[in-house]
């Protein structure tokens, strides 16, 4: 088994994470060992019981030796661990090669919700978020991005429950699908995190490919496509990738998807002071989204510092919110969360930009 190509580290054992049952059960063969200690060591794994090969138990102690000698596990650092007052919680993270991400734990009555990233950086450059203002450095490994998921997931009580799945944090989703989608496999999978596939959303700004990919997928994930704009010439001021595709394809292949899942479509807009907020955006809105089955999901803007936008007030929010329910449009208000503790993608990777002790998660 070699190191994924993604992942510069001068450590050349493999990351466990990356590894699949049935490379881990032929590594278990090949040194003698009976197959099922792959299952009960991924069983340990994704417990979140313990945190050391030595802590697994009911494996030899020659094992765990030989297991601890041959796979890295945890190849992160935490930077910084805050806590908004919302119950919030957000996790700097510092990869095996300096690369730094961003994950959040959310919080919101009974549901426990986290936010993980796919890329270091991203390269879609959307003009208002701070991921993508220093471009993209790499993808993430399939272990990488589990490994966010396993530390999000230690920071419940026990009595708590992770019950959600988001791919909106740091990057594209889909410029680094084949990891994505082995990540969420073992997510979704009993022996994994056990997570439906129904409460995982995978969050892009549409690849139209990628989206006809990921529909023939067979686990039908939600998808989320940030909108942002309701025509061409906006949407690209705003998001410039969308000069490469438009949004009449990203529409098509946003159907396709539905046709073929039957799952209902999200479109995230993040309204932007004075942008793309106005009546008219709104009637466009409307029009476009008009017959399809799908959320609209609001967004007004989390400031980043340095960057020149704003937040709308709350009567130009009202009045959005009013023409778009006018318009026949299921659509929701999302609740910013996490302002305290720069939880918006990216904010507090820049802000922490200097190298930081090493913080307990």
């Amino acid at each position: 088994m070699k190191t994924p190509a993604s992942s510069t580290t001068q450590d050349a054992r493999p990351h466990l994470l990356d590894v699949t049952i049935e490379a881990l059960t032929e590594w278990m063969v090949a040194a003698g060992q009976p197959a099922f200690r792959a299952k009960q060591v991924l069983r340990w794994v994704y417990s979140s019981v313990v945190r050391e090969f030595t802590e697994m138990s009911d494996l030899p102690a020659a094992l765990r030796e030989q297991l601890a000698g041959e796979f890295r596990w945890w190849t992160t650092r935490v930077v910084e661990h805050q806590t908004a007052t919302d119950g919030t919680e957000k996790l700097l993270l510092e990869l095996a090669d300096g690369g730094r991400i961003e994950c959040v734990l959310l919080r919101d009555g009974g549901r426990r919700s986290i936010c993980v990233s796919s890329q270091v950086g991203c390269a879609m450059g959307c003009v208002f978020c701070a991921s993508g203002l220093d471009g993209v450095e790499r993808n993430l490994s399939r272990g990488e991005i589990l490994e966010q998921m396993l530390l999000l997931r230690r920071l419940l009580p026990a009595e708590e429950r992770l019950s959600h799945i988001v791919m909106m944090g740091m990057g594209e989703p889909l410029a680094n699908l084949d990891s994505v989608l082995g990540a969420l496999e073992v997510a979704r999978s009993p022996q994994g995190l056990g997570i439906s596939p129904r409460r995982i959303t995978i969050s892009t700004v549409g690849l139209p490919a990628a989206i006809a990919r990921l529909a023939r997928h067979n686990s039908p994930f939600h998808l989320a496509i940030s909108l942002h704009a309701p025509n061409d010439a906006l949407r690209t001021r705003i998001v410039p990738t969308n000069a490469k595709t438009g949004i009449d394809a990203i529409m098509a292949a946003a159907d396709d998807y539905f046709q073929a899942t039957g799952r209902r479509l999200t479109f995230e807009y993040v309204l932007l002071d004075g942008i793309n907020d106005s009546d008219q955006c709104a009637h466009e809105l409307v029009a476009l989204l008009r017959g399809r089955v799908s959320m609209l999901n609001v967004i007004p803007y989390n400031p980043v510092a340095g960057l020149p936008y704003a937040t709308p007030a709350t009567s130009r929010q009202h009045r959005f919110r009013a023409i778009i329910e006018a318009g026949g449009i299921n659509v929701q208000f999302r609740q910013r969360k996490g302002d305290s503790i720069d939880a918006a993608c990216g904010q507090l990777r820049r802000k922490k930009s200097a190298s930081l002790p090493v913080a307990k998660a």
